[in-house]
């Protein structure tokens, strides 16, 4: 997961992932901001989060609903 702790939306999502004890890299785009250029070139935009999954598929930004359903999806 790609984010910044100025941002509500990945809070928000760290939070749903730590309510369901996932497993997860955190990069923190304040602390290394030079990592921003992978997460763009994942997702093709600047939002974050972007929550990347094993297989390569990414969310930019989801609801929690939208969060919660991929991972249910993933049987996680």
């Amino acid at each position: 997961m790609y984010g910044a702790a100025w941002c509500r939306d990945c809070r928000r999502s760290k939070a749903v992932l730590d309510v369901r004890r996932i497993d997860y890299v955190y990069v923190d785009l304040e602390v290394d901001p030079v990592r921003a250029d992978e997460a763009h070139a994942i997702s093709g935009r600047t939002n974050i989060p972007v929550l990347v999954f094993p297989d390569g598929e990414h969310l930019v930004e989801p609801t929690n609903a939208e969060l919660a359903a991929n991972l249910d999806a993933r049987g996680l």
